[in-house]
């Protein structure tokens, strides 16, 4: 008896901690937006917050943020009545060019369809406004779903923010007393999603199109989930035989590339047909009408593995994309691949660009883009860490986990990285 009590006791003592015991709105009595979101001791300014993966849409009907926007907005009311805070980085996908369904008019004015953006989202940025008023820095770097921003449209509608570029399409952001921190959306080592200015030249000409594989996806992915996920049976061409990694590296790459996309199409069965000209493109150099049969890989003429219009041969641009994306330490087609269905992927990555590379003086690497949120500490060595940020959409497959948030202490010596997630009712609790 004695020992069930001890239990409740600490139970209720976790509760009051992390807030499950209030009741939504309030927290003794206050209202819960006025409230910090951890009780503050001491005048310090030492925590960085990073979000990443908002994805708010241009309109509500195609945004994967609505539920969740309001929960966003109450969260940054909150960051701004919590003392110790120094900057909020917004790591990537926080405007969302990507998740459009196949039926969506062609546009040719990136910066346009961003500003609409902004004015489906006017709160979220009155909000982030205010947050800078309170002396809060603010930092953003690009993600894959909003590559295409350009800086002129958020430092217009966000005066003062900072922006974290290093080549198109993407950043990294140091940060901390010792720049001790760095944060990548993590997209730069993704096969499906690095700005890509190579492999469709013979279709963009001399436009610098950035575009990558993932935008193709994205796009028929949208039109199934908005078509209610209909469960169809397709039947895509396929191919049987793997190369020999060994002796065809070339061709085993690409036959792992069409692996992902084979599996993942029949996954995803909208009601468009492989041969139906539903992507109707006039964006970022590209300017036509594709279908699937146009991405999909297959066994050409000659016996090669390719897709046939867009992105032929991508393996054999790799290296090059890498080179274009500054990746400091390459990885082999194959492995870029693969990583697509392993979760240790991005962990890899950190260690390999940054918290195991002797030219790198850095202790903490956040991504996000997975919207898979993740702690790892470096094994053996004390306050080295990697964190992904998770996302803030409403249903993330991904993860149960719907709205999560990282938060570092930077100290002279050594820092701290915890992963949270905030609640509806304003509840936060620790994940890690």
């Amino acid at each position: 008896m004695k020992k069930l009590l001890i239990l409740l006791m600490a139970a209720a003592a976790a509760l009051q901690v992390f807030g499950l015991d209030r009741p939504p709105g309030a927290i003794g009595g206050a209202s819960l937006s006025s409230t910090p979101l951890w009780a503050v001791s001491g005048a310090k300014k030492d925590k960085v917050v990073v979000v990443s993966d908002i994805h708010l849409g241009i309109l509500d009907k195609y945004s994967e943020n609505l539920k969740n926007r309001a929960v966003f907005i109450e969260f940054l009311k909150r960051l701004g009545n919590t003392a110790d805070v120094v900057e909020l980085v917004i790591a990537g996908d926080f405007l969302d060019e990507w998740y459009l369904p196949l039926t969506y008019p062609a546009y040719s004015d990136s910066s346009e369809f961003y500003r609409q953006v902004v004015k489906n989202n006017q709160t979220v940025f009155d909000e982030l406004n205010a947050l800078m008023a309170k002396g809060v820095r603010l930092t953003y770097v690009p993600g894959n779903h909003d590559m295409t921003l350009e800086t002129e449209i958020l430092a217009q509608v966000l005066p003062g923010i900072n922006q974290a570029r290093d080549a198109r399409g993407m950043g990294k952001h140091y940060t901390g007393v010792r720049d001790e921190i760095v944060i990548e959306h993590g997209h730069r080592y993704d096969v499906y999603s690095a700005p890509d200015s190579v492999s469709n030249k013979d279709v963009t000409g001399d436009m610098p199109s950035i575009l990558p594989p993932g935008y193709f996806y994205a796009r028929i992915a949208a039109s199934w989930v908005l078509q209610g996920k209909p469960m169809i049976k397709k039947d895509y061409p396929e191919i049987d035989k793997a190369p020999n990694p060994r002796t065809d590296p070339d061709q085993f790459g690409a036959y792992l590339y069409y692996r992902i996309w084979s599996g993942e199409m029949n996954r995803i069965t909208p009601y468009e047909r492989f041969e139906d000209r539903v992507i109707d493109i006039k964006l970022n150099g590209y300017n036509g009408k594709y279908s699937l049969k146009d991405i999909y890989p297959v066994v050409q003429a000659d016996g090669t593995i390719s897709a046939p219009t867009l992105f032929k041969n991508y393996q054999r641009e790799w290296a090059q994309i890498q080179d274009n994306n500054l990746v400091a330490v390459k990885a082999a087609f194959a492995e870029s691949v693969a990583g697509a269905l392993d979760g240790e992927y991005f962990f890899k990555q950190a260690k390999r660009q940054y918290l195991e590379n002797a030219n790198q003086k850095v202790d903490v690497v956040v991504f996000g883009h997975t919207h898979n949120p993740m702690l790892r500490k470096l094994p053996n060595v004390e306050g080295k860490y990697y964190v992904n940020s998770g996302a803030w959409i409403d249903h993330n497959p991904s993860h149960p986990a719907a709205s999560t948030f990282v938060v570092v202490t930077s100290d002279d010596a050594q820092d701290n990285a915890e992963l949270f997630e905030y609640y509806g009712d304003g509840a936060v609790l620790k994940l890690n």
